[in-house]
């Protein structure tokens, strides 16, 4: 839990602690002045009608027996260097994916400044978003929305701070709204005239992502190549990683299934050269959907195997989930009905709980459903279907319930109502319809 750095009352000023520290001393202002200052000007720097320089600060430190620092900010140095030591060792955390590590690190600190509070803020809130923990997350970024709004910031910093809401918006499922949030963070760093090109690839990477959920693919693919030349230029060779990914799962809607696994190629290698684990799994699930559409469904089934063992390696259930709900998509294909439905709810039990994978429990809940429906377990199938569509309802996706009402309309046909299976069809195509190709 954060400590926030706001209280009830304003902080005691640089005068009112040269004031207090002086009464407790038992001097006056002429003692503090000594032969260095008059006592009206002692008075001046207490009234706040002058701000002493550094060299003044650190002369009036040593004569009541503090540190400059502390005259400065109200913090003691030792006390802002042993916090901005915690915030460091979690935001290193926090860039190799130690989530768990990050939020100890900082849970219950007491930030003794407004920068350090952003940082910590930043930190330990991106780690939550990534445990799945939104609403503490999203808490904790509007509280650093509030500390970065202050003068001290830029505009860089609010939109790093908006960059970061977007992404929890996206994974709650609410595109709309962190299309619109990251569309005005890229804005706020476009606008500050400062060096942001990492910030700037980041915010394009994951509006693709919304425009993609959106299916408006080529705002996507523009967004995409934005972001990699962005990247490249930068010589950042994570970002560039995690931009290819992005392109492969975009040219993967364009139809265009070599280039999408090229592309996955190339991520991957930069993944296995920086050893980011995780992310060489993710890539090997997004293979693996990729040799299913390239008529490959053996290859497949290696590369999704090797996903799953290595999320379950570096503890990644979410990632294990995604790659075993694939694997049962993959035995659904080739027949495979009891092994589907194994998978699907082995998926299922992995993602309990996570409303930021409202997407793949959908997925894994029409598999499950399909696959009782070919074991002729029709009652089963009709509530596994339902529980998707009620996923898909929440992501506010057409093309998602209109495959979930696709299912639903077999399971009809397979019942004998034909008049509900047409319903259910013209359904799914009516939505579909809506959708922008």
């Amino acid at each position: 839990m954060i400590t926030s750095t706001q209280t009830a009352e304003a902080p005691p000023t640089l005068g009112e602690r040269v004031r207090a520290l002086r009464l407790g001393l038992g001097l006056s202002q002429a003692d503090l002045a000594g032969k260095r200052f008059t006592k009206e000007y002692v008075s001046q720097i207490e009234r706040g009608k002058t701000r002493p320089t550094a060299h003044t600060l650190e002369w009036l430190a040593g004569r009541l027996g503090t540190d400059p620092g502390y005259l400065a900010t109200g913090v003691a140095e030792s006390e802002r260097l042993r916090v901005e030591g915690a915030i460091a060792r979690a935001e290193a955390a926090s860039e190799a994916g130690l989530w768990d590590e990050t939020v100890e690190l900082l849970e219950g600190v007491a930030y003794p400044a407004a920068d350090l509070e952003l940082r910590g803020l930043l930190a330990e809130s991106w780690a939550r978003t990534y445990r799945g923990e939104l609403r503490q997350a999203l808490a904790q970024l509007e509280r650093g929305r509030t500390v970065a709004a202050a003068q001290q910031f830029t505009d860089i910093d609010r939109a790093e701070v908006l960059y970061r809401i977007g992404v929890c918006r996206y994974k709650l499922s609410s595109v709309s709204t962190a299309s619109a949030l990251l569309a005005e963070a890229l804005t706020l760093a476009e606008r500050s005239g400062l060096p942001c090109d990492r910030l700037r690839a980041h915010i394009l990477e994951w509006r693709s992502r919304c425009y993609r959920r959106e299916r408006d693919y080529e705002a996507a693919r523009e967004d995409i190549e934005r972001a990699l030349e962005l990247a490249e230029g930068l010589n950042d060779r994570h970002t560039v990683a995690h931009v290819f990914f992005q392109a492969s799962l975009v040219a993967e809607r364009f139809g265009q299934y070599v280039l999408a696994r090229s592309y996955a190629e190339r991520a991957k290698a930069i993944y296995e050269e920086l050893a980011d684990r995780q992310s060489v799994g993710r890539l090997l699930n997004n293979l693996g959907g990729l040799s299913v559409l390239l008529g490959r469904p053996e290859r497949a089934i290696g590369y999704l195997t090797k996903a799953f063992a290595t999320a379950l390696e570096v503890g990644s259930d979410a990632d294990a989930a995604q790659a075993i709900s694939s694997l049962a998509q993959v035995h659904l294909r080739t027949g495979e009905t009891e092994l589907a439905e194994q998978q699907a709810r082995q998926a299922l039990e992995l993602l309990a709980g996570r409303v930021d994978f409202l997407d793949e429990i959908g997925n894994a809940y029409v598999v499950l459903g399909r696959a009782l429906l070919e074991q002729g377990r029709l009652d089963e199938a009709e509530i596994a279907l339902r529980d998707a569509e009620a996923r898909f309802e929440q992501l506010s996706s057409a093309s998602h319930r209109a495959m979930a009402w696709i299912a639903q309309g077999d399971l009809a046909t397979r019942k004998g109502d034909d008049r509900a299976a047409a319903r259910l069809y013209k359904r799914a195509a009516e939505a579909l319809q809506d959708v922008r190709f």
